[in-house]
């Protein structure tokens, strides 16, 4: 009796500490529904939303590249610690460096002229080039344009 009591008792504990700990990849999008900056829905744009994290903490959940360099150029003297951005083909989050990212291409973007995607594999890019176009690129490529569009 005693054993399934403490039983239930550390499954109660553990259940009431996992609420407590900051959001992972999915949950993001709960605690930060609508995008710091235009306000659109990052559930409705959950395939290519971001998550830039700072080191003091705080963190800024966007829809897109395009409102991710907003974020930057509004904060700049935040130093950012991660970067993650949605897998186009899953939603899954991943860093933002080590995506595989496609430019342009035939899939209309989002917050851009100059649609940009990232993908957690090689082969997953590879095929939206085949079935959408595009070209495949760097991290800091993307970024650069992203920042020279934003400027614009």
């Amino acid at each position: 009796m005693i054993s399934r009591i403490s039983s239930a008792s550390v499954l109660c504990m553990a259940l009431l500490l996992v609420g407590t700990f900051p959001a992972e990849s999915g949950n993001d999008i709960e605690q930060q529904r609508s995008c710091t900056h235009c306000g659109m829905d990052r559930k409705a744009y959950g395939y290519s939303r971001m998550l830039v994290k700072y080191a003091d903490g705080s963190q800024s959940g966007v829809c897109s590249l395009h409102c991710a360099v907003t974020e930057m150029n509004t904060h700049p003297d935040k130093k950012i610690t991660t970067m993650q951005v949605a897998d186009r083909n899953n939603q899954d989050l991943l860093e933002a460096p080590s995506a595989f990212w496609i430019t342009g291409g035939r899939k209309r973007g989002v917050m851009t002229g100059t649609p940009t995607w990232a993908f957690a594999t090689q082969e997953a890019a590879v095929q939206f080039i085949h079935d959408h176009g595009g070209t495949l690129s760097t991290w800091e490529n993307i970024l650069a344009a992203a920042r020279k569009e934003a400027v614009r």
